[in-house]
């Protein structure tokens, strides 16, 4: 029934060249008909969204991939963002919302509904700096409850190295307080 709406939603403006009915069906279609665009929910049977986009994108396919979903979750979208999705579309916001995110992610931009009102996952979306493995790292322990000193100690650093991380982690992600630092990055999946 979603299909069918979507399908209804874009007639006129793209052609359809496929439904699938699960993750295997997905991936299967979009090897065969490289479509320029591929919309997906992050729940099927069979697998989920993430898996197809993760299989794509390890085989080197770079075709724009967006969700549509009921998942308003600031953290899978942002997990969806880092395996490589263009777009995180709520189904609630579908209808012009999903025909101006489908035009931005053909023009090379990336969409995040707004509603999800995450600010730190929306400039993820438009391209923030990501953060490095070394910050990751750093950002980690200091959600596990480490100080400074002891995370130094722990990486072999200087204190002032761990405490430029911390800083420049509480610039990219927009926050002025360990307690939002560690907050923020539980919102953004950064913390498996």
């Amino acid at each position: 029934m979603v299909a069918e709406g979507i399908e209804r939603l874009l007639a006129g403006t793209a052609d359809l060249v496929g439904i699938a009915q699960d993750g295997p069906g997905l991936l299967q279609l979009v090897r065969r008909e490289k479509p320029d665009l591929v919309l997906s929910d992050v729940n099927m049977p069979g697998g989920n969204g993430l898996d197809v986009l993760k299989a794509l994108r390890a085989e080197g396919d770079r075709t724009p991939f967006v969700f549509l979903t009921m998942h308003a979750e600031p953290a899978l979208a942002a997990t969806a963002m880092r395996a490589g999705a263009n777009g995180y579309v709520l189904k609630e916001a579908a209808g012009e919302e999903l025909l101006s995110a489908l035009r931005q992610v053909l023009g090379g931009a990336t969409y995040i509904t707004p509603s999800l009102g995450n600010p730190a996952l929306q400039a993820h979306a438009l391209g923030m700096q990501e953060l490095t493995p070394k910050q990751l790292e750093v950002l980690r322990l200091v959600a596990g409850g480490l100080r400074s000193k002891q995370i130094a100690e722990r990486l072999g650093l200087s204190v002032r190295t761990v405490e430029a991380h911390k800083y420049t982690i509480m610039q990219i992600l927009d926050v002025h307080s360990t307690l939002e630092l560690v907050r923020r990055a539980e919102d953004l999946g950064l913390l498996f």
